[in-house]
C-alpha cells in the first residue's frame, strides 16, 4: 500500500510540473513579444525625418539615409567643388597649398597619381615652381548626373575649362578640361580644422561633410576607363 501511495503521488506531480514549465514558457514568449513591440517602436522613431538647420539659418527636413547612401545633388556639388578648389591656383594660391589643403578629398591609393596629374596642369608642370604671374581658374560647364557603378560608388562626367592668365594677359588662355570622376562613400571623419583656419581650409573642411572622397579620374573619352581598370 505505502509504495502504491508513492507512486500516485509522483504521478500526481507530473501534470502540475507539465503545466509549470508551459506555463514559463508563455511567459517567455510574452516577455519576447513585449521586447519585439518596443524594438519596432524604436525602429519607427529612428525612420522620421529629422530638422537639419544649417549654417545660413534655414531649417529643413531630411530622410534618414544609409551610411553609404548620397543623394545625387550631394555628389554632384561635392565632385564641383572639389575639383575647383583643386584647381584654382594664384599666387596665394599656389598649386602645392592647395594640393597640401585639398588632397584629403582623395583616397590615400589616388593621391600620388592624381597629384601628379594636377602637376601637369600648372603652368611649368611643376608644383613648386609654379609661375607666381599665373593663375588659373577652374570654370566648370556641366556635371552629369551621378551613375551608381556599386554600393556607395558613382561616376560623374565633368566638362570645363582651365582658364590661365598669364601678367598683363587678362583675356587669358582656356583648356578643355573633360574627365571622368569616381567617387564613393566613406566613414571617415573630417579633419579637425586648425585654431586659425584660412579661408581654403574653411572651404575644404566644409567641402569634405559630405563624406565623400575621389578615387579615380580619366579623360572623358577614355573608353578603357572603368570603376576596376588601374
Amino acid at each position: 500500500m505505502q509504495i502504491l501511495k508513492t507512486e500516485n503521488k509522483k504521478t500526481s506531480i507530473l501534470p502540475l510540473f507539465a503545466v509549470a514549465t508551459l506555463g514559463l514558457h508563455l511567459l517567455t514568449l510574452l516577455i519576447l513579444m513585449f521586447h519585439w513591440s518596443i524594438l519596432q517602436q524604436l525602429n519607427k522613431q529612428t525612420t522620421l525625418q529629422s530638422l537639419v538647420q544649417l549654417i545660413d539659418g534655414q531649417a529643413i527636413t531630411v530622410d534618414p539615409q544609409e551610411n553609404i547612401e548620397r543623394y545625387p545633388e550631394t555628389i554632384r556639388r561635392f565632385v564641383g567643388e572639389t575639383m575647383t578648389l583643386m584647381l584654382t591656383w594664384s599666387e596665394k594660391q599656389p598649386p602645392k597649398t592647395v594640393w597640401d589643403i585639398t588632397s584629403e578629398l582623395v583616397t590615400p591609393e589616388f593621391q600620388p597619381k592624381l597629384q601628379t596629374e594636377i602637376t601637369n596642369l600648372s603652368s611649368n608642370n611643376q608644383l613648386e615652381n609654379f609661375n607666381r604671374a599665373t593663375e588659373q581658374i577652374l570654370v566648370i560647364q556641366r556635371i552629369s548626373q551621378p551613375t551608381q557603378i556599386a554600393e556607395g560608388k558613382w561616376k560623374v562626367e565633368m566638362l570645363a575649362n582651365q582658364l590661365v592668365f598669364n601678367g598683363s594677359d587678362r583675356l587669358g588662355q582656356s583648356k578643355a578640361i573633360n574627365k571622368q570622376i569616381f567617387v564613393q562613400a566613406t566613414d571617415e571623419e573630417v579633419a579637425s580644422l586648425p585654431n586659425a583656419p584660412v579661408p581654403l581650409q574653411l572651404a575644404a573642411y566644409r567641402i569634405g561633410e559630405a563624406r565623400l572622397k575621389i578615387y579615380k579620374v580619366c579623360d572623358i573619352q577614355d573608353k578603357s576607363c572603368s570603376e576596376k581598370s588601374p
